[in-house]
């Protein structure tokens, strides 16, 4: 009968001593400048850096440079002002109207305040909102002043790409809107500012009625002049009519 030694049968035990334990505290974590230098090298990030090695995190966050303000904000903040004014309208007209409302006080804080000249006649007065007005909110010049050839009481001054349609989606069924109605308003806000005068109705005034008040020197209202397909499908002609006391007084000096 044969025996056999028990060392020699079951599972073998685990050694003392593995390879993993062996390593020293040094090898298993390294020091600083072994961590260093195994991070990537800047220059293989793929940022690309402007020749001055200025980016834009170099900027100051408090900074007023020609007091911008982002399209994004004004998008937003121009989309809820159309959308405040529709639920409390009955019409497209009406929807017109409250946007030249809110656009007429900006116009009244535009005015030119002495000892700045300010341009009493008219073809000065549009240069100043075709030109230094424009650019002060749109950063760019109008496209065109014009006189209208039948009516000497009425100019008109055109965008081809007005910033107040670029960012609101108009439905089919309203598509005579047009929201430049708010910059309408604050065009006719500058005529009231410089030449004087109280805000009335739209036509009234400039048709004789209500004689004992002083009326608008200028009503303004916006309207579409751009073609589906073309090239300014947004256009917009801003048509200004003066009042009767204006041309008077053109016709005078």
């Amino acid at each position: 009968m044969s025996t056999t030694n028990p060392s020699n049968t079951g599972p073998k035990p685990f050694p003392l001593s593995t390879p993993l334990q062996q390593q020293t505290t040094s090898q298993r974590f390294p020091t600083q400048q072994q961590f260093q230098a195994k991070l990537p090298s800047q220059q293989h990030t793929g940022l690309r850096t402007p020749s001055n090695r200025k980016t834009i995190y170099d900027r100051n966050i408090n900074r007023t440079r020609a007091a911008e303000l982002s399209r994004a904000s004004f998008a937003y903040l121009f989309a809820e002002m159309v959308s405040y004014a529709q639920k409390r309208v009955t019409g497209i007209q009406d929807l017109e109207r409250r946007l030249n409302e809110q656009g007429y006080p900006l116009g009244i804080r535009l005015t030119p305040l002495p000892p700045q000249p300010r341009p009493t006649r008219i073809l000065p007065l549009l240069q100043f909102i075709a030109n230094t007005l424009w650019r002060h909110l749109f950063s760019r010049p109008a496209d065109a002043i014009e006189s209208s050839a039948t009516n000497p009481h009425e100019y008109m001054i055109s965008d081809n790409e007005p910033l107040v349609n670029q960012y609101i989606s108009v439905p089919k069924e309203m598509n005579q809107l047009n929201c430049g109605a708010f910059v309408a308003g604050i065009i006719e806000g500058v005529c009231c500012g410089v030449l004087g005068g109280e805000r009335g109705g739209i036509v009234g005034v400039l048709n004789g009625e209500n004689p004992g008040k002083r009326g608008p020197p200028a009503v303004v209202s916006a309207h579409n002049a751009g073609e589906e397909g073309g090239m300014w499908p947004d256009k917009t002609v801003f048509l200004i009519r003066f009042s009767e006391d204006v041309i008077k007084r053109e016709s005078a000096k």
